[in-house]
């Protein structure tokens, strides 16, 4: 079994910043990949950054270049800093993790199908 904790979140002025975090603990493999997802009501789930255990990063076009992803691989934590925060980036946030993934495999478009995930964090940008 894996546990999920996650902190971060809330409130941020447009052109601000947060950072949210991720714990798994429990059966994680060294060779992983981890990322992040959002959604909002009425949307499907967008993934917007995935990370490997070898460093290799992805993001989506909506926060490339504004948002970084991270890794402490030792504590298996994941870490999303966002920057120049937008009203549009306004969603709950989802971090997931999938077990011996291929690095080829490790891209946003895939976290849905990821087999740990956390309960999700509401971040909200307001003008």
């Amino acid at each position: 079994q894996v546990q999920v904790m996650e902190s971060g979140g809330g409130s941020a002025e447009v052109g601000g910043s947060l950072r949210l975090s991720c714990a798994f603990s429990g059966h994680i493999t060294a060779r992983k990949c981890m990322g992040w997802s959002r959604q909002v009501p009425g949307k499907e789930r967008e993934g917007i950054a995935t990370i490997h255990s070898d460093g290799t990063t992805t993001y989506a076009d909506s926060v490339k270049g504004r948002f970084t992803i991270s890794q402490d691989n030792y504590k298996d934590i994941l870490y999303l800093q966002m920057d120049s925060l937008e009203p549009e980036d306004s969603a709950t946030y989802y971090c997931a993790a999938e077990n011996s993934l291929w690095v080829g495999n490790c891209r946003p478009s895939v976290i849905k199908d990821f087999a740990f995930r956390g309960q999700g964090m509401q971040v909200t940008v307001s003008a």
